[in-house]
């Protein structure tokens, strides 16, 4: 399904801010599968799916989605074939708008607009049965402005609105990170709902173990622009928390004792 292929990406470069963000990344996604990206503050984890998602082209690599190669495609068209949903719960919405206004824009994505009216009594039937399985009340809202939601009401209805045409591929990017933990875990349960109900092939990006263990069927684990670990199948099974976490303090210290010996050849060098 998801193919990248000796990806790198290095972002101003030739200067003193210089940052290979991506090295050689390559990773294969199955159809259907659901694959949570993790790993340490600047690891490239999110570098990864904004390259996915095509906010930017790549150095060097390919990318392919569906047998498509689209590498150099601009962002507007990967996104008829990409749903995204972001960490903030206010991105991806216009907050002036309806409930219902925002999913019509969702439903239209990629299609041909008309001046026909698009919020159709039939379509309003099918939003309010769709906005029900969030079980939040908010079929009876669909006329109030989407902005006077909660942030976890919001992010909600983000994912139902990334996922109603059924992407060729859905990608999260900490979604449920600005939320309070409550409701965290309520989108959370949502998400895996969501993906599994209409078999969406998922890409991840999470700071939370817990739900790096709970959600996925397999986990990535990327530092400094490299992939440093992979579980799948048995493997992902058997991992917890505690697995992972040694594996972060494990690199951290060798990236501490790396750095100290370089500060000390540097010294001697003097």
């Amino acid at each position: 399904m998801l193919e990248i292929k000796n990806v790198s990406k290095t972002f101003f470069p030739h200067t003193v801010n210089e940052v290979a963000a991506l090295k050689n990344i390559s990773l294969k996604i199955d159809e259907g599968s659901f694959t949570c990206i993790i790993g340490t503050n600047g690891s490239g984890k999110s570098t990864l799916l904004n390259a996915v998602a095509g906010s930017f082209e790549p150095d060097r690599g390919e990318i392919i989605l569906d047998g498509n190669k689209i590498t150099k495609w601009p962002e507007y068209k990967r996104a008829l074939h990409i749903g995204r949903v972001f960490q903030n719960p206010f991105a991806g919405t216009a907050a002036d708008m309806t409930i219902a206004e925002n999913i019509v824009l969702a439903m239209r994505r990629g299609r041909t607009r008309n001046l026909s009216r698009a919020v159709t009594k039939a379509v309003r039937a099918e939003m309010a049965e769709r906005v029900s399985m969030l079980r939040m009340g908010l079929e009876t809202r669909l006329d109030n402005p989407i902005g006077t939601l909660s942030g976890g009401q919001r992010q909600a209805l983000t994912l139902l609105m990334a996922t109603w045409l059924k992407p060729k591929l859905l990608l999260l990017d900490e979604h449920t990170a600005a939320l309070d933990p409550k409701t965290a875990a309520k989108v959370a349960d949502l998400t895996r709902f969501i993906i599994e109900k209409d078999k969406l092939t998922a890409l991840m990006v999470t700071h939370s173990m817990q739900q790096a263990v709970d959600l996925p069927d397999r986990i990535v684990m990327m530092h400094k622009g490299s992939i440093i670990a992979d579980f799948r199948d048995e493997m992902k099974h058997r991992v917890r928390i505690p697995d992972l976490m040694r594996i972060f303090d494990r690199v951290q210290k060798r990236d501490l004792f790396d750095q100290s010996v370089a500060d000390m050849l540097a010294v001697q060098y003097l």
